[in-house]
């Protein structure tokens, strides 16, 4: 058993000034703590009004951070009680900031693993069977750190972002906070200022690519497999040449997610669901536009094509209805440049009496009249008044979802969509928006906030001990989130709020299980979803 020091000094078992008398003299605590006894609502007090004093974002994270890094229990107790407030310190946007400055704030290594391509693969193994320290690890998210929220290639201090991803798990869906390891796949950057920094702390040469990446990479994948056979690999903010590769080469033979890809991809076709609830409108006849045809944009247009044809639709027929617009204008099928990602869905210049015209968002959006517009592409105030007018003159209900982020990169404001549309557009943003006062009546806007799925889906596919996440599982997600909006209240949200984090999460993770069930796609014959989702699901307490 620890004694004194260790326990103290070990986020997983410390409780800080809640050891009552008979655990102190127990364990070797007497005299190492003042003699009051805290309950830990006390101490979740106590760290509030702490955490209220800090006059910004950034040391308002550099505190949770710190209490964090010294008791699990006590942070996600505090957590639990703050969700909304929370959110945005801990992950999007103050994160970036984080990232930004991880060598310069670096303090202690948070549980991590910090994997270097630099280093002999045989050491993998020992790096991971280090950080996990004898725990069962169920749920491991790993980022190469190489597109990060809009902005970019951070590499080893990338790691913040699986820290950050994995608070959101157990918050949100109370995955067990011993049993998660973030991981950092540093292969180099190609951002300058980190390689002309003397403070940072990752590799300082360029970023590998191509074979030896590759072997990095299922080095990594086999190792942890074998280690932790119950896992479930969540990757995140992998770069826009390698992410849906490495989905594509583990999704069918282990259980896997990418959140840029995939988990995007459920939540943006969640509230397109849900607009439609409102709206009345069917899938089968609605066009759309992705302004962005990056990793995310095409990841979000797959992922809805995918609900087009599951609701009967010809594959080829419904491929026409969606248009790629990327920075040379709309995407076509003689380019050589497009990705495997882009070519399904890039159109031909033959539809098109002017297709050299088609250069700009404005332009493509005068051509095809869409009814659904998507932006991921990180260009700020880029649906402007006239895209969104003229969109809106060919369509009742027009759905606009601006979900670019952090706050400063979004392609248009939730205020301003309202105003040119005169109340009528359904609108998704990246961000979180207040209630909007307009014409008398109050509008919620809905968050395409990745935290209202990804959670959820852990925690589903970890509790029905799930083989793969497959496309059913995951269409599956996105109904039970896209079913909740109110459609009767004028002004509702086509999302569920991240106030209900919680709640929808346990929605998430029936409709995830269930499915996995149903299909045979279990390790363990699970008789009781509901139950088999409780029993996984952690609290904290002491």
């Amino acid at each position: 058993m620890s004694f004194g020091y260790d326990i103290l000094n070990n986020p997983f078992k410390n409780k800080g000034t809640a050891f009552t008398k008979e655990e102190r003299k127990e364990l070797g605590l007497e005299g190492m703590l003042p003699p009051y006894v805290q309950t830990l609502q006390e101490q979740v007090d106590q760290a509030y009004a702490q955490f209220q004093s800090k006059p910004s974002d950034l040391e308002k994270r550099v505190f949770l951070m710190t209490l964090f890094n010294e008791n699990r229990v006590l942070f996600y107790k505090l957590f639990s009680q703050h969700v909304v407030e929370f959110m945005p310190i801990v992950y999007d946007p103050t994160i970036a900031e984080t990232i930004e400055n991880y060598s310069e704030l670096f303090v202690q290594p948070q549980n991590a693993t910090f994997l270097s391509i630099d280093d002999d693969l045989d050491s993998i193994k020992t790096s991971l069977k280090n950080a996990a320290e004898g725990r069962d690890i169920r749920l491991i998210v790993v980022t190469d750190a190489e597109g990060i929220l809009g902005i970019g290639d951070w590499a080893t201090n990338g790691v913040d972002i699986a820290v950050g991803k994995l608070m959101v798990y157990t918050a949100a869906a109370g995955i067990d906070p011993s049993q998660v390891l973030p991981v950092v796949l540093d292969a180099g950057t190609n951002n300058e200022e980190l390689l002309k920094d003397p403070m940072y702390l990752g590799n300082r040469h360029e970023r590998v690519y191509g074979e030896k990446y590759h072997k990095f990479v299922d080095t990594f994948v086999e190792d942890a497999e074998e280690m932790f056979p119950e896992m479930y690999l969540h990757f995140e903010d992998f770069g826009r040449s390698n992410a849906a590769e490495i989905l594509d080469r583990y999704k069918d033979k282990y259980t896997v997610f990418n959140d840029d890809i995939q988990g995007t991809g459920i939540i943006v076709l969640a509230g397109i669901l849900g607009a439609l609830n409102i709206s009345g409108e069917e899938m089968k006849d609605q066009t759309y536009v992705s302004f962005g045809a990056g990793s995310a944009g095409t990841g979000i247009v797959s992922r809805v094509y995918d609900e087009f044809v599951q609701q009967g639709m010809d594959p080829e027929e419904a491929k026409k209805h969606f248009y790629l617009v990327d920075k040379q204008g709309l995407l076509f099928d003689d380019d050589d440049t497009l990705t495997p990602q882009q070519k399904p869905f890039a159109r031909s210049r033959s539809e098109f009496d002017d297709a050299d015209s088609l250069t700009t968002l404005e332009a493509v959006v005068k051509e095809v009249h869409p009814t659904i517009l998507v932006g991921t592409s990180t260009q700020p105030n880029t649906f402007t008044e006239e895209i969104v007018k003229e969109m809106a003159a060919h369509t009742e209900r027009p759905i606009i979802f601006p979900i670019s982020n952090p706050t400063k990169l979004a392609e248009a404001k939730a205020e301003d969509l309202l105003k040119w549309t005169d109340g009528k557009a359904l609108i998704g943003t990246g961000i979180p928006v207040n209630d909007i006062e307009y014409n008398g009546t109050t509008y919620q806007i809905g968050q395409a906030n990745n935290a209202l799925v990804y959670p959820g889906l852990g925690l589903g596919a970890i509790a029905a001990t799930a083989t793969v996440l497959d496309d059913e599982m995951i269409s599956a997600a996105a109904h039970s989130l896209g079913g909740i909006v109110d459609t009767d209240k004028p002004g509702a949200a086509v999302l569920p709020p991240v106030s209900k984090l919680d709640q929808f999460s346990t929605t998430v993770a029936k409709a995830v299980a269930d499915s996995a069930v149903k299909r045979g796609l279990t390790r363990e014959d699970i008789k009781d979803v509901d139950q088999a989702i409780e029993d996984t699901k952690w609290e904290p307490k002491y």
